[in-house]
């Protein structure tokens, strides 16, 4: 399988201090992840890139999951209790991959590592493939099934979404309008992280702004996003884009809830429906 015809990698620029103690100060107080009873959970390296991996006993799906973190931060253990629930609602292999960050790795160098372990997934296995991603991570998991369409290999089943950072350029308007509500994201962090990312790339490129992209011949989607946070605008532009492309895409709006809620209240009720309709979505097109 010949793999897509990527930008190549550019050379990236050290970390600040403050975001070297970010990361730190994340890791020091990440709890131990916590899977389902009947949910394996493992290191692995596939397609030459560290992954953690969660699976049901028997999966029917495979799914390869992007983290958050604004391409600055996150870990793909720090999201293993997420996947593991994926895991066992989806009956699914779910692959976090622990992408290249920036500044040190700026774009494309995390779409290099997507494309790694999709194409190794997609080679290894005959199940569907599903690609999924919350916030930044919604993001690269847009620009990984853009890159396969383009490369025209075999099509994932289906893309899940949740509160996906979508548009770098930042200008949306629920920046504005969601300011006060969203505790967790801003225009300014969005800003300072889209600079780590793109270090004078353009934001427009569709493999950094999916949401300004042709999405001909894309799998079916789910989006959720809260009504309520800054990324409103990012999530509801690219469910346009896919209607507007003739592509199936379930869009949910839920009020009253933080960025990427099934990851942050796991417990919640709201978190607990938008679980059931990501199973109810991976079933029907996986």
């Amino acid at each position: 399988m010949s793999g897509p015809a990527l930008p190549p990698l550019r050379a990236g620029r050290a970390a600040p201090e403050d975001l070297v103690a970010r990361r730190a100060g994340i890791a020091a107080v990440t709890p131990p992840p916590a899977v389902p009873t009947g949910i394996s959970l493992e290191s692995s390296e596939i397609g030459g890139v560290a992954c953690v991996v969660c699976s049901a006993v028997a999966p029917v799906v495979d799914m390869v999951y992007f983290h958050g973190g604004g391409y600055r931060l996150g870990t793909a253990s720090g999201w293993a209790s997420l996947a593991g629930e994926l895991a066992a609602r989806a009956s699914a292999r779910v692959v976090v991959v622990d992408y290249r960050l920036a500044p040190e790795d700026p774009f494309p160098a995390a779409l290099h590592d997507a494309v790694a372990v999709a194409r190794a997934l997609l080679e290894e296995s005959e199940r569907p493939l599903l690609v999924g991603g919350d916030s930044a991570g919604g993001g690269l998991a847009m620009a990984l099934v853009l890159a396969l369409r383009d490369a025209a290999t075999r099509a994932p089943a289906g893309v899940i979404l949740l509160s996906p950072w979508v548009d770098l350029t930042v200008t949306n308007p629920s920046y504005a309008s969601n300011a006060t509500r969203d505790e967790m994201f801003s225009f300014e962090s969005a800003s300072e992280a889209a600079e780590l990312y793109l270090q004078d790339h353009d934001a427009r490129d569709p493999l950094v702004s999916p949401a300004l992209a042709d999405l001909h011949g894309l799998p079916p989607a789910i989006v959720l996003v809260s009504a309520h946070e800054v990324l409103l605008d990012d999530a509801c532009a690219l469910a346009h884009a896919f209607g507007t492309a003739g592509i199936a895409v379930e869009l949910h709006v839920v009020p009253d809830m933080p960025h990427v809620w099934p990851f942050m209240q796991p417990a919640h009720e709201a978190s607990q429906r938008a679980f059931e309709a990501i199973a109810r979505f991976a079933k029907r097109v996986g």
